[in-house]
């Protein structure tokens, strides 16, 4: 963070100034994005602990092994996971 405030500076050229400005939008997205995945970790360490992890949140079926190795913060089974996008892309579109 501390970077973010030093590269605050004003600068006088516009293209450096549009560059900075992209170069810290970038960071903050990606600053986000792991904040989120950390919380996403953590959610599924509780899972881990309270004997829930590896099962659909939705249906209480089991996610598949292929599922958890490609996306271990998996919660929602390959079915599941496809009827909650479908859903999403039908309200979306509206």
């Amino acid at each position: 963070l501390q970077h973010l405030q030093d590269d605050s500076v004003q600068h006088p050229d516009l293209a450096d100034r549009a560059s900075s400005e992209t170069e810290r939008s970038l960071e903050l997205r990606t600053r986000d994005r792991q904040r989120k995945l950390i919380s996403k970790i953590d959610a599924a360490l509780r899972r881990l602990d309270d004997g829930t992890y590896g099962y659909c949140e939705e249906t209480g079926e089991p996610i598949s092994l292929k599922r958890l190795d490609a996306r271990p913060i998996a919660t929602l089974s390959i079915e599941a996971q496809e009827r909650h996008e479908r859903r999403e892309k039908v309200y979306r579109d509206d």
